[in-house]
């Protein structure tokens, strides 16, 4: 297990340890402060002046990022910091927004019920938060739906939030502002990948300068959730999991063509980096926790090898042996073979020795975007070019 803690060819990796981000430590939640109508204490006139001479009565904004997926439905909210931001409160809940939309075309009222149950929790926090900016974004389960345009009415007038249904490109773009950071900054070129519950987007970057950008993109209109419904995701034999692999292949095959084609015939990143539940979970297995630890997990590497050892692990696994996993659960483990699935097929057909785990992504992209484009975000990158 030592390899994990290294990079491609041994370089430790460049990025700081999530422990050092106030960013991305979601573990690290500030406490809300009581709302204004709560009696407190007066304070003196002396004691307010002394406070804002030292910049204490400054209010330092607070952004939030929603995200309702094909799976979950995840919240976050964050201020800037020193170095990013720092994550004051976060949500996260399953509600399987997309359950039979592979066969029906349409969102179930259960599924909907589930979601809306959801959402106006994370409503309330937005409240409680005083957020000053927000983006609220849906994606794969209701763009690709009859009904989720209705759905999104239903959303505001029972939250009083309005989501974007985002298309499948600023998609691709947030989840790669989400995750860049974790890119080796020597690398030329890196394949990022986003295996999401109803779609799958890889992104192709290289280096420029001290950033990397996006060169092309493609989107796989699958993901875990359409996989595992489709082929099976509770009794998995190595037949079936073949089979899910191979419903991949043929799109991803016309992306790798399409990038050799750009490349002049090659086009092998230097490394991969894997955002989202299916390279977060094979992680946690890898490293044998005893329960899921995002510190450990974001911004590790595994190789081809390990990635290969832990899928082969959970296909001899059966359902309940999944449930019971720590770092799977009960209700991920008629999912994760349908993500690794998918992932087999990645490394299939771009075969870089490594893969960088990003514990981060869309909702990192948004916050990452509304502090860039209010000048309030200070990156490690941003940090560097100033002091050079």
């Amino acid at each position: 297990m030592d390899t994990t803690s290294d990079g491609p060819g041994g370089i430790a990796p460049a990025y700081p340890a999530p422990s050092e981000q106030g960013a991305h430590d979601a573990g690290a939640v500030d406490k809300p402060r009581p709302p204004k109508h709560h009696h407190a204490k007066r304070r003196g006139p002396n004691r307010r002046r002394r406070g804002r001479r030292r910049g204490q009565g400054k209010r330092i904004p607070a952004y939030g990022a929603l995200d309702l997926g094909t799976n979950n439905c995840r919240l976050l909210v964050a201020r800037p910091a020193a170095s990013g931001f720092r994550v004051i409160d976060a949500f996260s809940r399953i509600v399987r927004l997309g359950e039979g939309v592979s066969r029906t075309g349409r969102l179930s009222e259960a599924a909907m019920d589930r979601s809306v149950d959801a959402l106006k929790v994370c409503a309330s926090k937005l409240k409680w938060r005083n957020v000053d900016r927000a983006r609220l974004i849906a994606t794969e389960a209701c763009r690709a739906t009859d009904n989720g345009a209705e759905f999104i009415d239903r959303v505001e007038h029972e939250t009083g939030m309005r989501l974007e249904i985002i298309d499948r490109e600023t998609e691709a773009r947030l989840a790669l502002a989400g995750s860049a950071a974790l890119i080796e900054p020597k690398a030329q070129n890196t394949l990022v990948f986003d295996i999401g519950g109803g779609s799958t987007e890889l992104m192709w970057t290289r280096s420029c300068g001290d950033t990397h950008e996006l060169v092309d993109w493609m989107s796989l209109p699958a993901g875990v959730v359409t996989v595992a419904e489709g082929y099976g995701g509770i009794d998995v034999t190595p037949d079936s999991f073949a089979e899910m692999k191979a419903f991949a292949l043929p799109a991803l095959s016309e992306f790798a063509s399409r990038l050799a084609e750009r490349n002049g015939g090659e086009a092998k990143p230097d490394h991969l980096l894997g955002t989202s539940g299916t390279v977060t979970t094979l992680a946690g297995v890898h490293l044998g926790l005893q329960r899921y630890d995002r510190n450990q997990v974001d911004g590790c590497w595994i190789n081809r090898d390990q990635a290969s050892a832990v899928t082969r692990q959970l296909v001899g696994m059966s359902y309940e042996d999944r449930a019971a996993s720590p770092c799977i659960g009960r209700e991920r483990a008629d999912l994760v073979l349908a993500g690794c699935a998918i992932l087999e097929a990645i490394t299939e057909l771009w075969p870089a020795d490594w893969i960088r785990v990003a514990d981060r992504g869309l909702r990192e992209g948004i916050l990452t975007t509304l502090m860039r484009e209010d000048g309030v975000y200070n990156s490690p990158a941003d940090q560097q070019r100033q002091k050079s």
